[in-house]
């Protein structure tokens, strides 16, 4: 046997043999993140610790798949176990419809495998941008009080009731979804606000933004209209009958017609320094009116 087929032996049965020891390297590794989640946050994981459902008891950046894709509700709020930054580690709760981390330091958050959420509310966090786009079960939305410059997916959740957004960094607006009913989205920096084709809507809270013009002309259900703070200087209601309460106080009117209003019962429009005279039809009744001494309702107003 010569010296050569030796050689060429020796050099096929180590390529095997690294072969054969990377493949079992690779499949302990499949089988740890198979069996593993990563949970590199340590506030986060004494909670999961504290509520019993990270099972080994122990504070090791880790935990079971397995318990975690048990967990329909996860409450993070007011721990005594430190503040949350991280939520790495959420993608196995797979089985989760309702998310709570309210009051806590979290930056960003992926949900893309947390595809069962109805209710999600991370309110008083640091969020600058959420994706929903796999989130279609989604029934209530609370993200206020966070630094959101931009939210994606919302036209994908087809079942979405209610959507807070107050108190964020927003500075353009536009939802086209037909079964969201309440949104709350004031104390942004709104220049550019569009719902005509979410035609559900019947409660807006839209104040303190920058808006000059809205239109809800196809938002026929709306019944409480919220808008004070502004800088509106003309308004149409004329497609909103079922408008209960409007507040449009602090705003840059020059006229308001709110003769079609008939089942209106709260009006404020005071703080309008251009605005004399709101007109309205003769014998209607608004129960709670609040309006600045040079203002005065009319049924004629020139």
């Amino acid at each position: 046997m010569n010296s050569t087929f030796i050689i060429g032996k020796a050099i096929l049965l180590a390529i095997l043999i690294t072969i054969l020891l990377t493949s079992c390297a690779n499949n302990d590794k499949d089988s740890y993140e198979n069996q593993y989640l990563y949970i590199p946050d340590s506030s986060f994981e004494a909670v999961l610790i504290e509520e019993g459902i990270d099972s080994d008891g122990v504070l090791n950046q880790r935990m079971l798949r397995k318990d975690a894709s048990e967990v329909s509700v996860l409450d993070l709020n007011f721990s005594s176990e430190g503040v949350i930054s991280d939520l790495t580690g959420i993608e196995g709760f797979v089985g989760l419809r309702k998310l709570s981390a309210t009051q806590q330091e979290i930056t960003g958050i992926d949900l893309t495998h947390n595809t069962l959420l109805d209710t999600l509310v991370l309110a008083g966090n640091y969020i600058s941008n959420i994706d929903i786009s796999n989130n279609p079960n989604l029934i209530l939305l609370d993200v206020q009080s966070n630094q959101l410059s931009a939210i994606n997916g919302l036209s994908k959740a087809a079942h979405l009731k209610e959507l807070n957004l107050s108190f964020n960094e927003l500075e353009e607006f536009s939802i086209e979804n037909e079964t969201l009913e309440i949104l709350k989205i004031s104390n942004n920096i709104l220049h550019s606000f569009d719902v005509k084709r979410s035609i559900n809507l019947k409660n807006i809270l839209l104040t303190t933004n920058e808006l000059t013009s809205v239109d809800f002309s196809k938002n026929v259900k709306l019944e409480t209209l919220l808008i004070s703070d502004n800088k509106i200087q003309n308004i149409d209601l004329e497609h909103n009958a079922s408008l209960t309460h409007l507040y449009i106080s602090s705003n840059s009117l020059t006229d308001l017609n709110v003769g079609g209003n008939q089942e209106l019962i709260d009006l404020k429009v005071d703080r309008n320094p251009n605005l004399n005279c709101i007109k309205i039809e003769s014998g209607q009744n608004i129960p709670n009116v609040s309006i600045s001494e040079y203002q005065e309702l009319n049924i004629t107003c020139e």
